[in-house]
Parts: C-alpha cells; structure tokens; sequence
C-alpha cells in the first residue's frame, strides 16, 4: 500500500474525492467547498501524485483501488460515497467490484471502463514522450484535452487561473509515476465487472469531452444495473470547468 496525503473537512456521511490523471487533490477544492456543509469530505493524492509517495514502478488499478481502501479503512472504518473523476472514475469501477462492503455509492465522472488498441498504442505513445521529456512536454496538449476553449481563457471568471493552476500541478508530476499511472490507465476492461456492481451509481459526461467522449459514459452506465447518467456543460475536467454544477449533481444524487 501507498502512503496517501489526504484533506478531510465537513460533517456528515463520509465522502471520498479521487482526482484525474495528473492532478491532485485540489482539483476538488471548489467542489470540497460546496460539499462540505453537507457531509465529511475527503479528498486525497493518488501515489506518485501531489504529496503522496513517489512510486515510480509498476502498478496497476487494483493498487490504486486498494490504496483507497486501505486509506478509507483508516480514516473512517465504515463505508462511504466515493466520487472518482477520470482515473478516479476507474478507481471507483474497480472498488465497487472487488470491495463493495466499503461502498455506499458510487459517482463515475468523464472516464472511461476499457481502452481498444488504438488507444493503447496512444497511451504508449504518451508514456514513451514522457519518459524522454519529461511530463511538461505533454502538459499543453493536457490542458486542451482537459478544459474548453472558452474556459482556458476566461480571466475575468477565473478559468485561465484554474488552467495555469492544474497545468503546474501536471507540470510537477513525477515522470516516472506519471509513466507507470499511465500504463494503469490503458491496461483498464471493467466490461465484465461492471455488470457485477450492486451499489446506487451515477456517471457523469461531460458535452464537450474528447478525452472521454460521452459515449464512454453512456457504455458505463448501461454496464451497471440501475445506474443514473447525467451530462454536464464541459470538456474533460467537468469538476474544475462547472463546480458548482458538478456539485449540485453529487448532492442531488447522494441526499
């Protein structure tokens, strides 16, 4: 297991925010904000990201989904809602299979539950760069997979500073962890387990997302019994680009 930074702050049942690739945990500070009044919130670095260990070697999404666990075990002791955006969507996939007793529900933002070929060969792609470059020579390209055109330069709203943030942080990802998240990553086929979760879930799409496009949603949502699924006015980063959307959504479905 991977010794995980973590923020809690509220009161109320226990939530648990799981950031995208590339990112930390403050990735979810407006959203924490929002949710705060209305549960405790937790929100922490997966390894290798923001202040949690460095771990540059293999791993793959059972690791990530069982940190979780293991850091949920010692915080609470009890089940929780998990909120997952991106790879924290994955995460969240895996856990509801494979540990549904520490589960009370499940949000499933802009991810994705299995990668063909040709995404893979991408993602090797992706790593190889990375691992010659450095993860700043992938950070642009990032930022307008992960936000809209609009978003990205709103100064008077404050998106261009969101997008300057979020870029520093993928800016000072470990390479070496930020290579070995991204073969856990497109190593991902949740196409059978899925079918398996029991739990109340709800996937969230975002309109303008090319990272992972609705339909990827759409194929989530039919894949687990009972799931709701709702679109949100966005690209990738749904929760950072329409917090308070995000948010309402989370709440909404939680109460």
């Amino acid at each position: 297991m991977s010794k995980l930074h973590f923020i809690k702050q509220g009161s109320g049942s226990p939530v648990v925010l799981s950031h995208a690739l590339g990112c930390s945990l403050h990735m979810w500070d407006e959203v924490a904000a929002a949710l705060q009044d209305h549960f405790t919130v937790l929100r922490y670095d997966h390894r290798g990201h923001g202040f949690s260990e460095v771990i540059s070697n293999h791993f793959d999404m059972h690791d990530l989904a069982d940190d979780a666990v293991a850091l949920i075990q010692d915080v609470f002791g009890e089940s929780v809602h998990f909120v997952g955006l991106s790879m924290g969507g994955m995460v969240a996939q895996d856990m509801a299979a494979r540990h549904p007793q520490w589960l009370k529900s499940i949000v499933i933002a802009n991810s994705a539950s299995y990668y063909d070929d040709v995404a893979k060969s991408m993602w090797n792609a992706r790593i190889a760069n990375v691992l010659t470059k450095g993860v700043s020579s992938i950070a642009d390209a990032a930022m307008q997979r992960w936000f809209t055109p609009e978003f990205r330069v709103d100064e008077q709203n404050g998106g261009a500073d969101r997008v300057r943030s979020l870029k520093t942080q993928l800016e000072n990802c470990n390479a070496q962890s930020y290579a070995a998240s991204c073969a856990a990553v497109s190593a991902i086929d949740f196409r059978e387990s899925n079918s398996q979760i029991t739990c109340p879930a709800l996937i969230i799409s975002g309109e303008k997302d090319e990272a992972t496009p609705p339909d990827m949603s759409v194929a989530i949502s039919k894949a687990i019994a009972g799931a709701q699924h709702l679109s949100i006015p966005a690209a990738h980063l749904s929760a950072v680009e329409q917090p308070a959307l995000f948010a309402k959504m989370v709440i909404n479905f939680l109460k």
